[in-house]
Parts: C-alpha cells; sequence; structure tokens
C-alpha cells in the first residue's frame, strides 16, 4: 500500500497516541553512547568519545477548527497552520558532546541535529537548506556548532558556541520537549529569531549574574548573496539566577542589526534599517507543584513600512510590535502537568502577523527572493491580538529504552481585541481551535 505524507503524518500522530494504550509508565532515561569504550575512567580521546550521545524524537499533531477558513489555514499559527489535517511535524536526530565537566576544565563539544518535517519550512537558513525543498515535508540542519568552555576571568568561565545556531531569544522553543504546548505564541512566532550563523557568548560572572553577547550574520541567513542585505546583527543581554533561594530567574536579551531584504525594499532601506528585538522573562517556581513565567517583548523595525524599493535616502517608516505573555504550570501527578498560556499581542502596523500559503512563502519572504504568498494581516489601523491556550501534558515513562514520551492536548482562543476580522479567511474576529500533538523519542 502507498502512503501518502499526508497519510503518513496522521498515521504517524495516531500511532504515538495508541502506543502509550499498551504500556505501563516507568521512569526511563534513555539515551545511545555510540563511541562508548570500556576506558570510561580515563581522561584521554577515549573518554571524550565515551560522552557523545545520540538521540532521536518523533512528534506529530493536529488542530481542528470548526469554522474551516476557505483558504485550509489556521491564521497566525506556524506549526499547526493547515486546519484539520494531521502533520508530521518533526523527526530529529541530535549527536552532541555536551560541556558537563567541571568549571575549571578546559572543555570542547558539538551539537549536531537534523530534522525533517513541517515545521523545518519556517527554521530554514538561506543559502543552506531553504530552495531544497518544495513540499511541506523539508529538511533541515538545525544545529550544527562547536562548543568551547574556557576556565578564563570568573569561578564560571566562558561558554562558546560557534556554527549553526537556534536563537536564543524568548521563553518558547522549536524542540518540543522543551515548551509546553504544541502550538506557540504570537511573541514566539513573529518577535524573536529562529536561526543563525555565528558566535554567542555566555559569561558566568558569578552564581547569580551571565552575560550574554554574540554576532551573527542576521536572522535565518547567512553569507554573501545569501545574506539579504550586506550587514550583520548582534545580541547583548543579562541572567539573574539563583534568586529568591534559587527560585526566581529572569532573562533579558536584545539584539540589533539589519533585517529587512535588499530585494524588496532596496539596499538603502535593507542596510540602514535597523530592527531592535528585546525581550525580557522572569520565572517563578512557586513550589513543587506551580511555576509560573511572565514574558514581555518588544521589536521595534526602522524600515519595515517604507513604501518603495527604490528610496535611496530620506526618512524610513519604521513599524513595531510589543506584547506580555504569561504561563502557568501545575504538576497534577508526576505524569501529569496542566499548563496555561495567556497572550496580548500588539501588532501597531499590520506589518509582522500574517498566514503563510505556501510551503516555501516564509522562506522567500525572508530572502526577498521567489514567491510569497500570505494572507497579511487586516488593513488600515494596528490589530490587538489576543489568545489564551489551555491543555494538559501526558508524560508516562515507558521503560529505559523510551527518552521521552508525551501526548498534549490543548483549546485554543485567537481574537482580535479591536474588531478586526483576520481570522478563518478574513471573516472572523475570533478563531476557535483545539487539538494537540504526540511526541516519542529514545
Amino acid at each position: 500500500m502507498a502512503f501518502t505524507r499526508r497519510k503518513l503524518a496522521g498515521f504517524s500522530a495516531l500511532t504515538l497516541a495508541s502506543f502509550v494504550a499498551t504500556h505501563t509508565a516507568t521512569p526511563a532515561h534513555a539515551e545511545w553512547h555510540p563511541f562508548a569504550t570500556s576506558a570510561t575512567k580515563s581522561k584521554g580521546f577515549s573518554h571524550w568519545l565515551s560522552d557523545i550521545t545520540l538521540t532521536g524524537l518523533i512528534d506529530g499533531g493536529i488542530m481542528a477548527n470548526p469554522a474551516r477558513p476557505a483558504d485550509g489555514y489556521n491564521y497566525g499559527d506556524f506549526f499547526g497552520d493547515h486546519a484539520n489535517q494531521a502533520q508530521l511535524n518533526q523527526v530529529v536526530l541530535t549527536l552532541q558532546k555536551a560541556n558537563t565537566g567541571d568549571a575549571s576544565e578546559y572543555q570542547v563539544g558539538f551539537t549536531l541535529q537534523g530534522i525533517y518535517g513541517s515545521d523545518a519550512r519556517y527554521y530554514h537558513l538561506v543559502g543552506i537548506s531553504d530552495q531544497e525543498w518544495k513540499s511541506r515535508y523539508q529538511l533541515i540542519p538545525a544545529q550544527a556548532h562547536v562548543d568551547v568552555h574556557l576556565p578564563w576571568a570568573t569561578n564560571g568561565g566562558l561558554d562558546m558556541q560557534a556554527g549553526i545556531l537556534q536563537a536564543p531569544m524568548g521563553v518558547e522553543v522549536m524542540d518540543p520537549t522543551a515548551r509546553p504546548f504544541y502550538t506557540l505564541a504570537y511573541t514566539s512566532q513573529y518577535s524573536v529569531p529562529f536561526e543563525h550563523v555565528g558566535a554567542m557568548f555566555n559569561w558566568h560572572v558569578n552564581k547569580t549574574v551571565d552575560v550574554t553577547f554574540g554576532i551573527d550574520t542576521g536572522n535565518q541567513v547567512t553569507f554573501g548573496t545569501a545574506d539579504n542585505n550586506s550587514r550583520p546583527a548582534g545580541y547583548f543581554g543579562i541572567n539573574l539566577n539563583n534568586l529568591l533561594g534559587g527560585k526566581l530567574k529572569i532573562v533579558e536579551l536584545s539584539r540589533v542589526g539589519p533585517e529587512n531584504s535588499s530585494s524588496l525594499m532596496g539596499p538603502y532601506v535593507a542596510n540602514q534599517a535597523e530592527r531592535f528585538w528585546n525581550d525580557i522573562n522572569a520565572t517563578l517556581q512557586v513550589n513543587d507543584r506551580l511555576s509560573v513565567t511572565a514574558e514581555f517583548n518588544y521589536l521595534h523595525d526602522q524600515g519595515l513600512k517604507t513604501p518603495t524599493a527604490n528610496q535611496n535616502n530620506g526618512p524610513l517608516k519604521a513599524a513595531d510590535a510589543f506584547s506580555v505573555v504569561t504561563f502557568l504550570s501545575y504538576v497534577i501527578t508526576p505524569s501529569l502537568t496542566f499548563n496555561y498560556r495567556g497572550e496580548i499581542y500588539r501588532d501597531n502596523n499590520n506589518a509582522l502577523v500574517a498566514t503563510f500559503m505556501g510551503n516555501n512563502s516564509y522562506m522567500n519572504a525572508i530572502s526577498g527572493h521567489g514567491t510569497s504568498t500570505l494572507y497579511p494581516g487586516p488593513g488600515g489601523h494596528g490589530t490587538t491580538y489576543g489568545e489564551l491556550t489551555l491543555g494538559v501534558n501526558y508524560h508516562p515513562g515507558l521503560g529505559k529504552y523510551v527518552r521521552v514520551f508525551a501526548i498534549r492536548p490543548e483549546i485554543r482562543f485567537d481574537r482580535s481585541l479591536n474588531n478586526t476580522h483576520p481570522f478563518n479567511s478574513g471573516r472572523n474576529n475570533g478563531m476557535f481551535t483545539f487539538g494537540g500533538d504526540a511526541m516519542i523519542g529514545f
């Protein structure tokens, strides 16, 4: 029997759900050491090789929309963008040597990660993988970096990552095991970067303060003609750890650099108009069961609304967005967690939030090349989006050979708070979706 890719995605998600029904929940800490040797107590190269791990993950899901939008898309949703269709979101393989030794020692590690699935459409790097695939399921080198620990200046030393990096800004990440929901907040899709080629540094000043800084080619671009403009960008920020007796952590990260495409906006606008990204989040572990997180984000682009690509001088027209996202997580039982997310997102110029219709539309918009078919935000004045998502995470242990297993149903309510009508092909000022994902990994 021949399966289409759509049928394969649905089959994968249903298989994961069926798998849990026939297995007893037991704790699991599975990982494979492909280069393990008997000389694990030595300090030589054989010991370094023995610490290399290989892990894998499969994640698939669906977001149902009773309104059945005419274009088939859930507006403002990247990972669950196709309404009422199951998707194989990620098949992940990660080969890694983590630096977990003493902070007083020099350490060298690495991370190599490949991802295949529908999520990969949004995480390409221009010039590396963005034009290699045309289908919904695509392949990316999600991470490929060298990790170095330098015991310099302070007891904690300096950590460096250089290569293909996942962007460090924000609360929600691409890895489904490290975020509470299948879907993402507007902030996590439109107001933080995704991928970089560059170097990031984390200086551990003391037990409370970490300083972060870095430089890269830009969001999801590389070098030369594979950069959408001719300027680099960079990060700077600070982490405050172990506050309130270890219960509170605060992360502030800012980023500045041009991000617009010369092909779309002209070299002057693309190279002169800076984009300022700013994100601060705080997580409080109230007790053993309850944790809460608040995130504040502000993005300002000096040229995103400049109307002509032929402008060589003169004033630029800026666009900006700001948002507040709150999270709550409550452990009901060791294998069941309740999660809440609430968000208010203001797209002040209707320049950021859109649905990218077509498998390559998002990356074509980043690069400025090719055709980018999208359903834009409402015209005229800006839109204030409200979003509320509720869900549970059922994550039993399935034995020593299964590293992670989870089923995460969720219900989500999206609404325009100022009566614009962006949802369900422009018919409604609100949207109700429900669904979730299932994942299994070794």
